[in-house]
């Protein structure tokens, strides 16, 4: 389910149009929903990135990010070795797949990060799961979530 057909179209506080896709801040979190096709990489990263920062008014945010995964596009999962090179930080990282593929591209993301990465197969529950985070949480890899939608 796209973010804007969810009961969280009216919620968020700012959006990001780009060709390559919609990311939607809210308070604590981004949820970022990639156009078909597009190969997601450090580059387009650092533009969503900056543009984050650029509405927040800073680069020292505590903020988690909902991979809303509504396309078919790919990622380089070895980026997230240049994210944390550059000193960004997540407090966690959730994704929401709608297909059996998608939660298997997880596996290979989890190798490359360094934090809490949890898998949903629906948004409202990814957002539950990121509202409820504390800061300084331990990192846990979770497979548990959803599992049993695609099995």
């Amino acid at each position: 389910m796209r973010l804007e057909e969810s009961k969280y179209k009216d919620k968020f506080e700012a959006k990001i149009v780009l060709p390559e896709g919609n990311f939607y801040i809210f308070k604590k979190f981004v949820v970022g929903e990639v156009a078909q096709d597009v190969h997601f990489n450090w580059e387009l990263a650092q533009i969503v990135l900056e543009k984050v920062y650029d509405y927040l008014g800073s680069r020292d945010v505590k903020m988690a990010y909902i991979s809303n995964r509504v396309n078919a596009y790919s990622v380089h999962p070895q980026d997230w070795l240049q994210f944390y090179k550059e000193r960004h930080h997540l407090e966690a990282f959730a994704v929401v797949a709608y297909n059996k593929i998608g939660f298997m591209n997880v596996v290979l993301e989890k190798i490359f990060s360094q934090t809490r990465i949890r898998k949903f197969s629906e948004l409202e529950k990814a957002v539950q799961w990121v509202e409820q985070l504390s800061p300084g949480d331990q990192v846990v890899i979770d497979d548990e979530e959803d599992t049993a939608a695609f099995n």
